[in-house]
């Protein structure tokens, strides 16, 4: 069953979809090259379903993923859609430590929406930034004071928390 096949399918509920396409990039039935390949060409509804299918995949197995796959969701973090940048932002935090020293573009444009006005999506920059940050790299010395300065601003204890947790944990 191709990808297209599946997101096209009415009769079959949006999770499963992800469910269905997640497992196939596991079980290595798609590439993950293929599915950013589609997800690129795709409205903004279809790719964040492609996506949400690599977070999800990548939750389970980070080391799917390719230094590909980190360019596109850096570069998908700065699209319109909220549900884009927010599942682009979980695939980031969940495959982080395989590319400490590719994260520039990613960075940036979490930074920017750190800010945004959707909950969601400053919550998903917030666990991608504090992923970052956990890692001790050289760049905590100009995120760190950064992350403070968004921290203190952020009006959610949800996404404040997850700073936090994260700065507490950069700093020991």
């Amino acid at each position: 069953m191709n990808i297209e096949k599946i997101l096209n399918d009415k009769k079959v509920k949006s999770k499963e979809k992800i469910e269905t396409i997640s497992k196939m990039l596991l079980d290595k039935k798609i590439s993950l090259n293929e599915l950013i390949r589609f997800a690129k060409i795709s409205k903004d509804p279809v790719k964040a379903t492609c996506i949400e299918a690599i977070e999800f995949a990548t939750k389970n197995k980070p080391k799917i993923a390719s230094s590909a796959c980190l360019e596109f969701v850096s570069q998908t973090l700065s699209e319109k859609a909220p549900r884009v940048k927010w599942e682009s932002a979980k695939v980031i935090g969940n495959i982080t430590r395989l590319y400490p020293n590719g994260l520039d573009e990613a960075i940036k444009n979490l930074m920017i929406n750190a800010n945004h006005s959707g909950t969601v999506v400053r919550w998903s920059a917030a666990f991608a930034l504090g992923e970052i940050i956990k890692m001790k790299t050289a760049k905590n010395k100009y995120l760190i004071p950064k992350i403070e300065f968004i921290c203190k601003r952020e009006e959610k204890n949800s996404i404040k928390k997850i700073y936090l947790e994260a700065l507490k944990k950069a700093k020991q």
